[in-house]
């Protein structure tokens, strides 16, 4: 009884592996990004002899981390594209018009076919909706130009200013170090080194001979006898 069991699904596990075996998938475009209210343009791709049944999934996150899968319902914003086959390759395309941020999900093509049985979903494609930046201020290129032009005059008047200011103060120190040097030569310039000399001599003696001067110059009178 129970080497039929195994048998039995041993049997089962082998026609449904041929049966997935008779579908190649084609790879799928991992990411697509699309900005608010544009149009996606989603497609899956498999090898098949046979004209499959295919349904788009939509699996959407949910915040504790589980995933929502539902069924894909035909509406004016979403339509699927007719069946293309090129080289034995069958593809089909899902069409979102005005995306919304609640279109964010993982879209898979669910392959189904009754006779024989097969049901394969495909790799899916993730569609990440986005808001685009607006602009703050909506300016010409004219305007651009010369804002440009304008920034780039300041910028060199912020680099000539100071440098020219430096060039200026230090031109002034020199200035000042050249009269200072020129006053200094002025002070001895008009002075006479022998002049100088004789007043020191003079000087000199003058301290020396201060002592003995009295008794040098005295008149010294005798008395007769």
């Amino acid at each position: 009884m129970e080497f039929a069991l195994v048998l039995s699904l041993s049997f089962l596990a082998a026609v449904a592996n041929g049966n997935q075996a008779m579908v190649k998938l084609d790879a799928d475009q991992p990411f697509l990004r699309v900005a608010l209210s544009q149009t996606a343009l989603i497609k899956c791709c498999y090898s098949c002899k046979e004209n499959l049944h295919v349904t788009w999934v939509m699996n959407t996150h949910i915040d504790n981390g589980t995933t929502m899968q539902r069924y894909m319902n035909l509406s004016d914003e979403v339509k699927t594209e007719p069946m293309t086959e090129v080289e034995g390759l069958k593809c089909h395309g899902l069409i979102l018009k005005n995306v919304r941020v609640d279109d964010t999900a993982l879209y898979q093509c669910f392959i189904n076919l009754t006779s024989p049985p097969i049901s394969i979903y495909t790799h899916g494609t993730f569609l990440q909706v986005y808001i685009p930046m607006q602009k703050t201020i909506n300016l010409s290129e004219s305007v651009k130009n010369s804002i440009i032009t304008a920034e780039g005059v300041l910028l060199l008047l912020c680099v000539l200013i100071p440098g020219t200011m430096l060039l200026c103060k230090s031109k002034r120190l020199n200035e000042l170090e050249r009269k200072k040097d020129r006053e200094e030569e002025n002070i001895y310039e008009g002075l006479n080194l022998d002049d100088c000399n004789s007043i020191y001599h003079q000087i000199q003696r003058s301290h020396v001979q201060g002592p003995y001067q009295d008794v040098a110059c005295g008149e010294i009178q005798l008395e007769k006898p």
